[in-house]
């Protein structure tokens, strides 16, 4: 079988951790958009109120820390398995 083959779909380790941190980048903001909901039940409430409360500077800092160190620990889990 041709090497070129069987590589071609093996992702560069830059693409593969830039896909992982936005995924639980994701998973930090999709989970913050669910408590936004049911924490308080205001009349009134509306989607782009909670948009606004959860993409703050605050949010967005503690959601690229997590995933970063989120990363390196899925990163050292799977190198020991």
């Amino acid at each position: 079988m041709n090497q070129n083959q069987t590589n071609r779909y093996r992702l560069n380790p830059l693409w593969r951790a830039v896909i992982e941190v936005a995924l639980i980048m994701f998973l930090f903001y999709s989970i913050r958009l669910m408590e936004e909901f049911t924490a308080t039940n205001r009349t009134g409430k509306s989607l782009t109120f909670a948009l606004n409360d959860i993409f703050t500077g605050a949010n967005l800092f503690i959601a690229l820390i997590s995933a970063l160190i989120g990363y390196v620990v899925f990163e050292s889990l799977r190198k020991k398995l």
